[in-house]
């Protein structure tokens, strides 16, 4: 029990320390998750937008920026929809939001562009 204490004594304020320098540095550890890493992969790409995603934007009166700042950003993948592991290009389905989705999205993100195929209004 002694050995314990003071083990304890030792990692509290040795996380908390750890935990302020790593927090003013804007380390994150998120990006580790498959959801961010595909989308931080879709975001460093060339968005090419399929003629039915574009006729669909202009009939949700959505541009270009609000696809690539907030859908694709803030958007979350759904992983047992998507086909993650077709090669040589996988196809997604990202949902925006994660909480009461407004916005599901079908896009490929191949090796130099993400082609984005759908949007679909779910509510």
């Amino acid at each position: 029990m002694r050995k314990l204490k003071f083990f304890l004594i030792g990692l509290v304020p040795g996380l908390i320390i750890v935990f302020f320098i790593l927090n003013q540095k804007g380390v994150s550890c998120s990006g580790y998750l498959p959801n961010s890493r595909v989308i931080a992969e879709t975001l460093s790409k060339n968005f090419i937008y399929a003629d039915d995603f574009q006729k669909d934007m202009t009939a949700e009166n959505i541009d270009k920026n609000f696809v690539r700042d907030s859908i694709v950003t803030a958007g979350h993948i759904d992983f047992s929809r998507s086909e993650a592991q077709k090669k040589p290009c996988p196809d997604y389905i990202l949902v925006y939001p994660k909480k009461n989705p407004r916005y599901e999205v079908h896009f490929t993100k191949c090796k130099d562009a993400a082609t984005f195929n759908s949007l679909k209004k779910l509510r």
